[in-house]
């Protein structure tokens, strides 16, 4: 074929405008399961307290004489416990340029990067919780911390060889032998719990072990009605002897370690809810941060379960 003699072609333009799409699109993961699952509260301090209790163990021998002298039985107190508020933040630097002149996607860069930032706090946070740190008091020079899930969980628990629970409130969870994940072992928890008084409801779990899960053999004669044009390969839900577990897989917990969870006995204490703060001028630019400070609440941890040291791969 022939280009037409002087044609005015697009490769000779100069003035067209350009075809800049006005939506931005980010592939990047928002969603924050556990922190969604088990909701928050108002905090006071940078020290949270709590207290926890248990009822005596049932005694199938109480049986007492016609008449007998009630002596009174020694009651036993409740146990206090805490957690630190750790401080995370996120910041943006935008130059008065940048903010004034026109953009495609978004009509202000300060407001299109604090929202961003605030999508990040969500996922740091998040991060946070669900990991493997024990709590820090925090000095001079040295940023306070937060105890995370993994730190708290001590009873209903399947490690790994050389795994071992936190030695305190101050240390993370020793990490053990790695081994591959199996029904037996959140067979075995779910029922940890239960003998402990535990009704949870919730298996968070990453991405890998969802898939891990999903491939439990569950019932050999279950009978499923699926579509023609279905392929039913994963398991949102795990029916127990002992309750129906909710399947999340969360990106932002450790491949390593299965979580088992009652919602109800676990929050997260704002001090300061995720929040906008601006920062004084020292340029041609203006400055902001986003901040949060908060502390997870385990309000009882034998409530929870945890199958550690999985494989990752």
């Amino acid at each position: 074929m022939t280009v037409q003699t002087n044609a005015f072609l697009t490769y000779d333009a100069v003035g067209n405008r350009e075809n800049l799409s006005e939506v931005i699109k980010s592939l990047s993961p928002e969603e924050t399961p556990f922190s969604n699952a088990i909701g928050s509260t108002d905090g006071k301090g940078i020290l949270y307290e709590w207290q926890t209790d248990a009822l005596a163990a049932a005694d199938a021998n109480n049986a007492v004489l016609e008449g007998d002298i009630v002596d009174g039985t020694a009651s036993t107190p409740t146990t206090r416990e805490k957690n630190y508020c750790q401080i995370s933040r996120r910041d943006v630097v935008v130059s008065s340029t940048q903010e004034k002149v026109k953009k495609a996607g978004r009509s202000s860069e300060m407001g299109y990067q604090v929202a961003k930032r605030l999508k990040e706090l969500k996922r740091d946070i998040e991060a946070v919780i669900v990991g493997n740190q024990g709590y820090n008091a925090g000095a001079t020079g040295t940023a306070r911390r937060t105890r995370s899930i993994e730190s708290f969980l001590a009873t209903n628990v399947d490690r790994g060889a050389t795994g071992a629970n936190a030695a305190a409130a101050t240390d993370a969870a020793t990490d053990g032998t790695a081994r591959p994940f199996t029904e037996a072992m959140l067979k075995g928890v779910i029922q940890s719990c239960y003998t402990e008084g535990a009704s949870p409801n919730f298996l968070s779990v990453g991405p890998f072990n969802k898939g891990v899960v999903s491939g439990f053999t569950g019932r050999s004669q279950a009978r499923q009605a699926i579509a023609d044009d279905k392929i039913q390969a994963a398991a949102h839900l795990y029916a127990s002897d002992f309750g129906e577990i909710k399947v999340m897989p969360n990106r932002f917990q450790r491949e390593r370690t299965a979580l088992v969870v009652d919602p109800e006995y676990a929050e997260i204490a704002f001090l300061r809810p995720p929040q906008v703060k601006d920062l004084a001028r020292t340029g041609d630019s203006e400055r902001k941060y986003v901040v949060a400070e908060y502390a997870l609440c385990v309000k009882n941890e034998k409530a929870h379960g945890v199958i550690a040291d999985l494989d990752v791969a």
